[in-house]
């Protein structure tokens, strides 16, 4: 029997028990703690760790840790979630015990919304921003995302559906729980969200096609180490974006930096966008690795 057989019967093993059917249906909707998990199923939690460990040993979840929390998702890897999610397509989409399921699971998310104060994504330089990054991502795929310095995942929810897979990084813990909380609100399940630190992200060389620095580049202590950080992880022929607010420096003197730092970190700087043309809010700068192949810009 070949082994991808072989793995399809472990897999099909796995969902065949009842709980970790409805786990891996939760799951498909988007990254999950085992706390919220717990809750959803109502059983305790060592049985549900037990059962997600099962899940896991079949290759149908992934575990992994932000900060303090653990978290469940389907697998990143494009042949693997397209796999589980063939499987789990199979579940009746009426069905009432996955029905109550998601609504309770969206019911901790939106009370975990509620209260917080709204980033102004809707005003016209918000709107602006959203396409002129639109424009400059149709010229070339999104492939995988990298969204450094997220926030509360308003550029991921721009892009995701346009990607491969989508990773926002904050080093805010309180961010990163809107931001998984309004993705999974919004429907859009390849996001995934991680605590890390720009100086030192927590994945492999040329892992991306797209990297975002959000606005945080100014205020950085080390904008340098910082872009060369993006550049190691910036597949050939992949583009990193810098986005800065023009609010309280002069955008003169931000292109001038931008520029000075790209230098320095071996990019190649496209010329700068100011977004809205009147009254400008962003600058927009897209930069290439030196010696990668060009892509439009």
């Amino acid at each position: 029997m070949q082994t991808s057989t072989e793995a399809l019967l472990i897999q099909l093993k796995a969902l065949g028990d009842p709980t970790r059917l409805r786990l891996a249906a939760l799951c498909r909707y988007g990254e999950c703690s085992v706390s919220e998990l717990t809750r959803v199923l109502g059983q305790s939690q060592p049985r549900i760790s037990q059962q997600l460990k099962q899940l896991c040993n079949a290759g149908l979840l992934e575990r992994f840790r932000d900060g303090k929390r653990v978290f469940y998702r389907i697998p990143a890897g494009i042949d693997a979630s397209a796999r589980l999610r063939q499987l789990l397509g199979l579940i009746p989409d009426q069905d009432p015990v996955f029905e109550a399921d998601l609504n309770i699971l969206r019911q901790g998310r939106g009370q975990r919304v509620e209260g917080t104060v709204l980033e102004r994504q809707d005003d016209s330089a918000g709107r602006a921003l959203h396409r002129a990054i639109l424009d400059l991502t149709v010229t070339a795929p999104v492939g995988d995302l990298l969204d450094v310095g997220c926030g509360r995942g308003a550029i991921l929810k721009l892009l995701a559906s346009r990607a491969n897979r989508a990773v926002g990084v904050d080093i805010d813990a309180n961010a990163r729980q809107i931001a998984r909380a309004e993705l999974m609100l919004a429907g859009i399940p390849n996001c995934s969200l991680r605590k890390g630190d720009m100086y030192r992200l927590p994945f492999a060389d040329l892992e991306f096609n797209t990297i975002i620095i959000d606005d945080v580049l100014m205020d950085a202590r080390d904008p340098v180490r910082a872009m060369k950080e993006a550049r190691r992880l910036l597949r050939p022929g992949g583009r990193l974006f810098i986005l800065e607010s023009v609010l309280k420096r002069s955008s003169v003197d931000i292109q001038a930096s931008i520029a000075k730092w790209s230098k320095d970190a071996e990019l190649r700087l496209a010329p700068a966008r100011l977004v809205p043309g009147k009254n400008p809010v962003w600058l927009v700068s897209v930069a290439t690795a030196v010696g990668s192949q060009n892509v439009a810009a």
